[in-house]
């Protein structure tokens, strides 16, 4: 069982890029690994941008800039576009992220983020360019994600918008259950319908 989901309010950690891929998330050369070591991926989120090519630290990348932090990656249009590679999904909530917003996400990162218990937020692209702004001018600011509502809050402006989620996966993240769980929840359930209909 995973940790339950229900209000986040937390600084963000801004990433203004359009068509960030999942190749740029996690490199390709870190796809050996088949078991989800969250550490290992989430030191080498974004590893190309991270670290310079002799493997130093590339003081100019958000993630290496100690001004910004938070559980919420704020990023560009068209996030996770690429290949479908899980890791991408594992290297983000393997660094600690809970949410990530974007006016528009690849349907399988997407869908791999929140088998990941990371909450995808779409938003529309005027409040996406808001909470930019707002984190420009003050990288203390929060924002609000409150699932149970379905809403997203920017709490410098006051400004919200409502986001859409399938009702499933509300409801797994809601309760720290992956697709495992569910089914074990609910196997009184299903044994009552195999009983019922042999």
């Amino acid at each position: 069982m995973k940790q339950k989901f229900n209000i986040i309010t937390s600084t963000c950690v801004p990433l203004p890029l359009e068509n960030v891929d999942t190749d740029q998330i996690i490199p390709a050369r870190f796809l050996k690994a088949t078991t989800r070591e969250e550490k290992f991926f989430g030191d080498n989120l974004f590893r190309d941008w991270r670290y310079n090519p002799d493997g130093s630290l590339n003081e100019k990348f958000v993630l290496n800039n100690p001004t910004y932090g938070g559980q919420v990656l704020v990023a560009g249009k068209n996030f996770g576009s690429g290949s479908s590679r899980e890791h991408a999904a594992w290297a983000i909530a393997g660094y600690g992220f809970r949410v990530v917003v974007s006016s528009f996400f690849a349907d399988i990162h997407k869908n791999n983020e929140l088998n990941n218990f990371v909450l995808p937020v779409v938003v529309s692209e005027a409040f996406l360019q808001e909470l930019f702004d707002s984190i420009a001018a003050n990288p203390k600011m929060e924002v609000e994600v409150n699932l149970p509502e379905q809403t997203i809050t920017n709490k410098a402006t006051g400004k919200s918008e409502h986001f859409e989620i399938n009702a499933y996966k509300k409801h797994c993240l809601m309760n720290g259950l992956d697709d495992i769980d569910f089914l074990v929840e609910n196997k009184d359930k299903i044994e009552a319908w195999e009983v019922a209909h042999s």
